[in-house]
């Protein structure tokens, strides 16, 4: 045996996965997000003691196309298990990429603290000029502050049921592909099996590669601005946070504090039944809408090249030409409803940060420009996340709202724009976020019909 003593709890590595993620290791067992898998689904895949196929297919031999159609047929079972998209496969790219393929230090509780510490202070200062509470019952925001691979895990878990609905829809119908009975092809049905096997697991890449590279960048949770499960809580990535404070030389203290102000002003619209629950709706019927061409896998799978590492990350970030994803027109129109409410959301939330900033930052030019700076210069992930769930999140965007809020204000005052998050029936329309007269005549002809 060896005498090196075992290392300290502090030094080890923070476990995403751990109780304050899915809970203890008997309650993350079987669970697709959390890497496990259930007794069952080894059952169910037709793997036997001696390896493939307990129920292969025979009859051409056991080098023929029918004995590796069986083989095939029993690892597509196996991979299936999970669904459309192969959450095993998922998890475990998101956090080695959100790592980089290193281990992570727990972060230090000293953080946390003095996150808690400043959005106390910015809740106060957020719900007095945006007039909407940022919490049940005034009682505050819980905070977390974690590491990249944590986030990452996180936000697979929080979009589950979003992603799982866009897997379905890059699924395709059962058996598509397939020849008509009693002309079958071999060499044909092997290939269709093939496809169908990789599906999930594509997916599952492209998915964890998204999820990975998010969290190497993402600041805190409403990086973008996706509803996540009910409950007052926002979650920072201090390293992210330090790293972005020392690229733009500004005390990270500062950083902090607008991060708060931003993140709490989102949360406080994001938390609303009526704006949450429309913005789901919309998010989700776009993720529903995809069409698949199959022909699209077959034909780029040849453009992964081995040798080269890029090669792999090109394919891996355009689902339309990977998946053989076709977007739709009704897509195309499900995109501006989306981004309507997403213009007018991010144009609040730089209201509400303009007239909170003074009170507790003073002058925050430099702060402001580095935030903006920050949305223009995009990354692959937000790109991937564009593309898609349909969300995109630019400065242009962003300036759209602001017009909408500024027009909302000079014609209606602030009481006017308090209208915005009424329910989810007074957002915006697209005509109406490029036109702010014309969203306050609406509301005005529906007050008039009311009884």
């Amino acid at each position: 045996m060896s005498d090196t003593p075992p290392p300290d709890r502090d030094d080890l590595p923070e476990d995403p996965f751990g109780p304050g993620e899915f809970g203890s290791a008997e309650e993350t067992e079987g669970h697709p997000a959390a890497g496990g898998s259930s007794p069952e689904a080894g059952a169910a895949s037709g793997f036997g003691p001696a390896g493939f196929g307990t129920g292969g297919s025979g009859g051409a031999g056991p080098f023929g196309f029918s004995a590796f159609g069986g083989m095939f047929s029993d690892l597509a079972r196996m991979l299936g298990s999970q669904g459309p998209l192969s959450w095993d496969v998922a998890r475990q790219l998101a956090l080695w990429s959100a790592s980089e393929g290193r281990p992570e230090a727990n972060v230090d509780p000293v953080e946390r603290i003095r996150y808690e510490e400043l959005c106390r202070i910015a809740e106060l200062h957020v719900s007095d000029i945006g007039g909407l509470p940022v919490s049940d019952g005034g009682r505050g925001v819980t905070v977390e502050a974690v590491t990249r691979a944590a986030w990452a895990a996180r936000f697979l878990e929080e979009q589950r049921d979003l992603l799982d609905r866009l897997a379905r829809a890059l699924g395709g119908p059962e058996g598509e592909g397939g020849a008509a009975p009693g002309e079958a092809d071999p060499a044909g049905e092997l290939f269709t099996q093939l496809t169908r096997m990789m599906g999930p697991m594509m997916l599952g890449l492209q998915v964890g590669s998204m999820a990975g590279q998010l969290a190497r960048r993402c600041l805190a949770t409403y990086d973008l601005p996706l509803p996540g499960r009910p409950g007052d809580r926002l979650v920072f990535v201090p390293a992210n946070v330090a790293a972005f404070a020392a690229e733009w030389s500004l005390p990270v203290d500062v950083v902090r504090m607008r991060l708060c102000v931003l993140e709490l002003a989102r949360h406080a619209v994001l938390r609303r039944p009526g704006v949450r629950d429309r913005l789901i709706e919309l998010l989700g019927r776009f993720a529903g809408s995809y069409r698949v061409d199959p022909s699209a896998l077959e034909s780029r799978l040849g453009d992964i090249d081995p040798s080269d590492p890029g090669s792999f990350e090109r394919v891996l970030g355009d689902p339309q030409v990977l998946l053989g994803a076709v977007q739709t027109a009704g897509q195309t129109a499900l995109a501006g409803e989306i981004s309507a409410v997403v213009s007018a959301l991010e144009g609040w939330v730089e209201h509400v940060a303009a007239a909170v900033a003074p009170r507790l930052l003073g002058s925050d030019r430099m702060a402001l420009e580095a935030f903006k700076r920050r949305r223009i210069e995009a990354s692959s992930g937000d790109r991937l996340a564009e593309r898609l769930l349909g969300l995109t999140l630019d400065q242009a965007v962003v300036d759209r709202g602001e017009r909408f809020v500024r027009g909302v204000v000079e014609r209606a005052g602030d009481a006017g724009l308090a209208r915005l998050w009424e329910s989810g029936a007074t957002l915006p329309t697209p005509a109406e976020i490029d036109a702010p007269g014309l969203w306050l005549a609406r509301l005005e002809t529906t007050d008039e019909g009311r009884p």
